[in-house]
C-alpha cells in the first residue's frame, strides 16, 4: 500500500445503498488519499463531491483495468437484484461482471480486493445456533440471488489460489437498511406502486407468524464502516456482519404493535407465488424459500480482527428504512432515487 501519499481506492457500485455510504466513509478517512466511484449511471450531482467518478459497464474489462491501474484496493459492491424474472440479465451483471472485475484487478496488479458477498451465499443452516465464516457457501440453488452469490464465492476461491499475493476480503452482511434506501427497498421487494404510507406500524394490526422465518439485519452505515476497516487494515478472508437482535415474528410484532397470527409455510408461500404469478410483487417465491433457510451468522471474527461493532441495532435499521419508505426517501443516484407513492 502506498503509505507515503495515502491509499487510492476504487469502488464499483458506488451509487447504491452500500456504495454511497462506503464512498463517504473512505473519502473522510485520513489514510485514504483518493476514491474513485464506478457505476453504470452517474448522477448529475455526485453524492460525494470530494471523490472522482467514472461511468463504466462491469463487462468492459479493458475500461475497468485502466481505472484500476495504480489502485491500492478495489471494493467490488456492484450487484443487480432485479429483474428477478430474467436471471440471464442478473447473471450477466452479477457473475460475468464480477469475473471481469477480478480479472481487471489481477491485470492491474491491485494488491487488495474487497468483495461484497452476502448471508445469501450460505448453505441452509441450523436454526438453534449461529454459524461462523467456515459454514459452506453453496447458497439456495433455486433462488437466483443466492445461486449467483455462491458462484462468485467459487470464482474467488480460484482467484485466491492462483494469486496468493492479492489480499482478498469477503464481506457477508445481513440485510442492509438505511433511511435513504427506503424507496429502493420498496421497489425491489414490494413493487414500485406499493404506497409508502402503508409502511406505518399502525396500519398492520395483524402480522403473519411463519415458522422458521428469522433473519438478521444491519444498518448500511455499519456495513460501510466494516468495508472501510477492511481497506485500511491487513485482514484477509471472510467476515460475517450483522446486528442484534435477530428479527423474527415476535420482534417484528413488537415493532409494529401487531397481533401475531400463525401462518403455515405453505400458505405463506402460496400467497407469495400467486402474487408473483400476477406480477403484483417483484420478490420471487424462491427467494422466500431461501430466506427461510438462511443460517444466523456469528460475527465474532469481525469484532476481534476488524475491531468492528455496529452502532445501530437491527430494529433501528428497520425503523429507519420504514421511515424512508413512508417519506419516499432517497439520494440523487439512479438506484436510490426517492419516490413517494400514495
Amino acid at each position: 500500500m502506498s503509505s507515503a501519499t495515502g491509499l487510492r481506492v476504487v469502488v464499483t457500485g458506488a451509487t447504491g445503498n452500500v456504495g454511497t455510504s462506503v464512498m463517504r466513509l473512505l473519502s473522510e478517512d485520513p489514510q485514504v488519499d483518493s476514491v474513485l466511484g464506478i457505476a453504470r449511471r452517474l448522477p448529475d450531482e455526485p453524492p460525494v463531491s470530494s471523490a472522482k467518478w467514472a461511468a463504466v459497464d462491469l463487462t468492459a474489462e479493458s475500461e475497468l483495468t485502466k481505472h484500476f491501474e495504480g489502485a491500492d484496493a478495489v471494493v467490488h459492491l456492484a450487484w443487480k437484484l432485479q429483474p428477478a424474472r430474467d436471471p440471464a440479465v442478473t447473471w450477466r451483471t452479477n457473475v460475468l461482471g464480477s469475473v471481469k472485475v477480478f480479472h481487471a484487478a489481477a491485470t492491474a496488479k491491485v494488491p487488495t480486493l474487497v468483495y461484497a458477498s452476502s448471508v445469501g451465499a450460505y448453505s441452509p443452516g441450523p436454526r438453534e445456533r449461529a454459524v461462523d465464516e467456515s459454514w459452506p457457501t453453496h447458497g439456495w440453488p433455486e433462488a437466483a440471488y443466492c445461486r449467483e452469490k455462491a458462484y462468485v464465492e467459487r470464482v474467488l476461491d480460484t482467484f485466491e489460489y492462483e494469486r496468493p499475493e492479492t489480499r482478498v476480503v469477503r464481506m457477508r452482511p445481513a440485510f442492509l437498511f438505511k433511511e435513504e434506501s427506503g424507496s429502493q427497498q420498496r421497489r425491489l421487494f414490494a413493487g414500485r406502486f406499493k404506497p409508502g404510507p402503508l409502511a406505518r406500524p399502525e396500519l398492520l394490526p395483524v402480522l403473519p407468524d411463519v415458522r422458521g422465518l428469522r433473519v438478521q439485519a444491519l444498518h448500511t452505515e455499519d456495513a460501510a464502516e466494516a468495508y472501510r476497516l477492511a481497506v485500511t487494515s491487513d485482514v484477509r478472508g471472510a467476515f460475517n456482519l450483522a446486528a442484534e437482535p435477530p428479527l423474527d415474528a415476535e420482534v417484528l410484532g413488537e415493532l409494529f404493535h401487531s397481533r401475531l397470527v400463525r401462518m403455515p409455510r405453505k400458505a405463506a408461500r402460496s400467497a407469495l407465488a400467486a402474487a408473483w404469478g400476477l406480477h403484483l410483487v417483484p420478490a420471487s417465491p424462491q427467494l422466500f424459500d431461501a430466506v427461510l433457510r438462511l443460517p444466523l451468522m456469528d460475527c465474532t471474527r469481525a469484532r476481534h480482527e476488524l475491531g468492528w461493532r455496529p452502532r445501530y441495532t437491527a430494529i433501528e435499521a428497520v425503523e429507519e428504512v420504514l421511515q424512508g419508505m413512508r417519506e419516499g426517501a432517497g439520494e440523487e443516484t439512479a438506484p436510490l432515487a426517492g419516490a413517494k407513492v400514495g
